[in-house]
């Protein structure tokens, strides 16, 4: 049983009228659309919020890096200047140390040349 052309048409008709008639078919679709695109333009908003607060704080990182990259180096500067003061006391400490031998060495060349001389004062009074 084939159908007519206008059987066809007429149908066709019909069907638009109701869909027509039906209102809340057709703005169900085009809320939920809406509520969509709505919920999109959040989602891109609190996207390019997460962006901005994520480009602050590598910022902030950056500069933190940047004063302990400097408090480093003027730790570094620090060391190297407690370490030319203990080589500047190290060296004092022997030229102390020379000092010392050297009126160690005094003392014994003098010593020795008394007790020499005592021993030889001696041996000429008991003669």
């Amino acid at each position: 049983m084939a159908l007519a052309q206008d059987d066809i048409e007429q149908i066709q008709n019909i069907v638009q009228q109701a869909i027509n008639n039906s209102p809340e078919l057709k703005n169900s679709n085009v809320r939920y659309e809406l509520d969509l695109r709505e919920r999109t333009i959040r989602v891109e908003e609190e996207l390019k919020h997460q962006r901005e607060l994520m480009i602050q704080g590598f910022a902030q990182m950056d500069k933190r890096f940047e004063q302990v990259e400097k408090r480093f180096q003027q730790n570094q500067e620090e060391m190297n200047k407690r370490f030319e003061q203990v080589d500047k006391r190290f060296e004092q400490m022997d030229k102390q140390f020379t000092e010392m031998g050297r009126r160690l060495d005094r003392f014994m060349f003098w010593s020795l040349g008394i007790t020499i001389s005592s021993a030889i004062f001696v041996v000429n009074y008991l003669k």
